[in-house]
């Protein structure tokens, strides 16, 4: 029998390009509604399982208009005494429930994760998970890809920044929460997804078959390039694939790479990074950077907070391009972003995605996870990136249909400038 207990450890919480009050206020508005339901006669769900969390509710200042969660309690016992398929899971009710309370809201990246999506989500953080190896996210309340991750089955199936998934295995997309869209499409590896997408330019839309796969996400790669008419491999080049657990260590080791190499200029490739922690972005920049702030949070509770430069800088100076993309988001348009108000950086490429709001993640006592908005970002200059993204220095404008495999037409670009 499932047992659902809503009393809370103290939460673990990360900051992503991504409170505790408002979680518990969740969890204890439930636990009180079950309160309310037991002493209005809907005792229990079906079979002999208790509720917990009912000692307590929210504070009265919480409530602006009056709550009945006799209703709650009265769709519960409709669905297990009516529904064709019951009984039902008490806990797919319970997370069914929670979920949707916390779409309620209606932000796209404010969601709730059962345990098992939590899970997963940690484990694409800590670097290694199983699916396609693509980042996904709602633009205009639909189903786009961010970025495919490189060297993963979405890149090498010919998924592209800002496609738009209509379909998931034959399942329409339309009105699918973004947390459950992810668990479609996401699976063991060896099996197949099959994804149907309308792309910007493309009459018909496209079925793509992919295979899943282990995905281990290299955060870092680091080598030396050679610009047009010349012999000689003097421009560092590091590639951030995404801004995962261990980046800023395998930053810090490429970086000493660069400085041990002495080159004559570097380029930072954001291109298909769908962003990750926000402290690493700061991390990042911080090395361009030595003071001010790297990225403004504006939120309504805690109003402007200045992310500041870590005081270091050792590239400080050094000629510098960033490479950008319809797929660079997020924790990416903060690096690009800080860097170009500072001109620390030319930024090479196109458009960013326009990610430009906080989500904290904060595990809850069961496995389950609630990634909540708390606030908007704005580059060191006050540029709001929500919706408009990072306009670039030199725009390059990248026909994929044409581009050839083995050629990135943005990073030829930054290397001819550096001729």
């Amino acid at each position: 029998m499932d047992t659902l207990n809503s009393t809370l450890p103290p939460p673990r919480r990360h900051k992503f390009l991504p409170v505790i009050g408002l979680v518990l206020v969740i969890i204890v508005s439930f636990g009180s509604g079950y309160y309310a339901g037991e002493e209005r006669g809907a005792q229990r769900a079906i079979g002999s399982g208790q509720v917990f969390g009912k000692e307590t509710g929210p504070p009265a200042d919480y409530l602006k208009s009056d709550v009945n969660f006799d209703l709650f309690w009265q769709v519960w016992k409709l669905l297990q005494e009516q529904y064709v398929d019951r009984p039902i899971s008490e806990t797919k009710l319970f997370y069914g429930a929670l979920t949707g309370l916390v779409g309620g809201v209606g932000d796209p990246y404010t969601v709730f994760f059962d345990p098992k999506t939590a899970n997963d989500f940690n484990q694409e953080l800590s670097g290694s998970f199983e699916g396609i190896g693509a980042e996904i996210g709602l633009r205009d309340n639909k189903i786009v890809i961010i970025a495919p991750l490189p060297g993963t089955p979405a890149e090498k199936a010919g998924l592209r920044p800002k496609d738009h998934i209509i379909a998931i295995d034959g399942k329409d997309t339309g009105g699918m929460a973004l947390d459950m869209a992810v668990a479609a499409i996401r699976g063991k590896g060896g099996t197949e997804v099959v994804l149907k997408i309308i792309r910007n330019g493309v009459a018909e839309p496209l079925e793509v078959k992919i295979v899943r796969a282990t995905i281990i996400i290299k955060s870092v790669e680091f080598s030396m390039k050679t610009a047009p008419d010349s012999t000689r491999a003097d421009i560092a080049y590091i590639k951030i694939s995404h801004f995962n657990e261990d980046t800023s260590d395998n930053f810090a080791a490429a970086v000493n790479k660069v400085l041990a190499e002495n080159p004559r200029a570097i380029i930072l490739d954001l291109q298909n990074n769908p962003g990750g922690f926000l402290e690493t972005a700061v991390d990042v920049a911080s090395y361009w950077v030595k003071s001010g702030p790297i990225v403004v949070q504006q939120s309504r509770g805690e109003g402007r907070n200045e992310f500041p430069a870590r005081g270091q800088a050792p590239l400080r100076g050094e000629k510098t391009i960033v490479l950008v993309n319809a797929g660079s988001a997020s924790a990416s348009e903060i690096v690009a972003g800080a860097l170009q108000d500072y001109e620390a950086a030319t930024i090479v490429g196109e458009k960013t995605f326009g990610k430009g709001s906080v989500q904290e993640l904060q595990s809850l006592s069961d496995g389950s996870a609630i990634k909540i908005t708390v606030a908007k970002w704005f580059t060191p200059k006050g540029r709001s990136i929500d919706g408009a993204g990072i306009e670039p220095d030199v725009v390059v404008a990248v026909d994929r249909a044409k581009a050839e495999e083995d050629k990135d037409p943005v990073l030829e670009r930054a290397l001819e400038l550096l001729k």
